[in-house]
């Protein structure tokens, strides 16, 4: 059952959710210390999944103790699926079924869980649909514990303690697990609740005032976005974090129709006051950690996320709705900070992803501005793009316009001494 504050399940319980009868444990659990096969496991699974739902599988992430590093588990491989709607079991199940996965939960009235087993390996298939606040629940506990190497040690001495007692289900183990659950669980909320994302409300006028003339901006990351993107005259074009729309602006001027979102509203007034293209272009408020749901499935041509989703601690959402919105083989063009900034922080991390705290100066009198932002190895990345099933088209590391050498050679020798961002123009699979 997924990690989060739930009741105890009776026998009774138990029995409903199977299928068929519930095998009996009535023993002491084993536990296996980890085994770095494990995600190997996962992955090889994974790709079967794939190969048989297409285009049905949302998400699918490794759950579960075996997806943690160095902590202990049942040797048992936890998946989690996601699916259009899991209560629709002929549109999944039947396929799943034929090649060898077996249904042996189901439960209605938590999120329309589905669990399965797997034809040669020992594995929970934990299905759900979109927006189950399950999904969450598996993710934040996984990524807490794999974040901090005291929480899994607590975890794991808690497990060994319980292992050892005798339980008739192996769900009265699980459950037995709740309070040092709910305790990590309470922990990991209360970091994320004040590891807030950038207010750009804050500093709206100033940003978009250093974001026109920036060379970071100007001279290197909207240039490379826009090569990545190629010709986009007739296309339609999302901008997903415009800021004040200077990207979004030159995509209209090339012929694109863009709508262009961002979280902040100010910035979003600055951009329809500085960069209103005709009505090439549409600006509107969205948070790219929510739904989009004013688009339809299979809308957009092409879309670009300049710098910005370094600011999400999970892209699984994200890069799903990307998937959903976008047309089969369209393009997202994106940046985000290169995983070499983990030399410029003291005291990271390279395989973890961490929330970094930055300060702007903004090229003038004012007080340089606090940011934060998530660094992730370039194995998370690759990770999550490729958990979207997106394919990588063309990774790119590029050097300034020359100019900026003139312009601001401090800059200029920045750029070029070493990778700052990290650039990827992906493709959602032709149908």
């Amino acid at each position: 059952m997924p990690p989060q504050e739930r009741a105890h399940y009776s026998d009774d319980d138990i029995r409903s959710a199977w299928v068929d009868e519930p095998p009996q444990l009535n023993s002491t659990v084993t536990l296996a210390d980890y085994d770095p096969a494990w995600p190997e496991l996962f992955q090889r699974e994974a790709e079967r999944i794939r190969t048989v739902l297409g285009e049905q599988v949302r998400q699918l992430e490794h759950v579960g103790s075996t997806s943690v590093p160095g902590l202990c588990a049942k040797p048992i491989i936890d998946i989690l699926l996601v699916v259009p709607d899991s209560s629709d079991e002929p549109g999944y199940l039947a396929a799943l079924e034929a090649a060898g996965y077996r249904l042996v939960i189901r439960e209605p009235e938590q999120d329309e869980h589905r669990a399965l087993k797997g034809p040669d390996t020992n594995i929970n298939l934990h299905v759900y649909s979109p927006g189950s606040v399950e999904i969450e629940h598996y993710l934040r506990f996984r990524d807490r514990l794999r974040d901090h190497d005291s929480e899994r040690d607590r975890y794991a001495a808690v497990k060994r303690e319980l292992a050892a007692r005798t339980w008739k289900y192996i769900q009265h183990y699980a459950d037995a697990k709740n309070e040092i659950v709910d305790e990590i669980m309470a922990r990991a909320e209360a970091a994320e609740a004040s590891a807030t994302p950038v207010a750009y409300d804050e500093f709206a006028e100033r940003y978009a005032d250093h974001s026109a003339t920036n060379p970071f901006q100007k001279l290197y990351d909207r240039p490379a976005i826009l090569n990545l993107a190629g010709e986009v005259a007739g296309l339609r074009v999302l901008d997903a974090g415009c800021a004040a729309g200077y990207l979004a602006a030159e995509l209209a001027r090339r012929g694109a129709r863009v709508t262009g979102i961002d979280a902040s509203e100010q910035l979003l007034a600055i951009a329809r006051e500085r960069n209103s293209v005709d009505d090439s272009v549409v600006y509107r408020h969205a948070d790219l950690a929510e739904p989009l749901e004013f688009l339809a499935d299979d809308s957009v041509d092409l879309i670009t996320a300049s710098l910005v989703l370094h600011y999400l601690r999970d892209w699984a959402p994200t890069l799903a709705e990307f998937r959903r919105v976008l047309r089969p083989g369209g393009a997202v063009v994106l940046s985000v900070h290169h995983p070499e900034d983990w030399h410029w922080f003291e005291g990271t991390r390279y395989f973890e992803t961490e929330l970094l705290t930055d300060e702007w100066s903004m090229g003038d009198a004012g007080t340089p501005q606090r940011v934060q932002f998530y660094r992730r190895p370039l194995s998370a990345t690759f990770a999550a793009v490729r958990a979207a099933g997106f394919t990588v088209d063309e990774l790119a590391e590029p050097q300034p316009l020359p100019e900026c050498e003139t312009t601001d050679p401090g800059a200029f020798a920045m750029l070029t001494g070493g990778p700052r961002f990290l650039y990827l123009r992906l493709i959602s699979p032709a149908s």
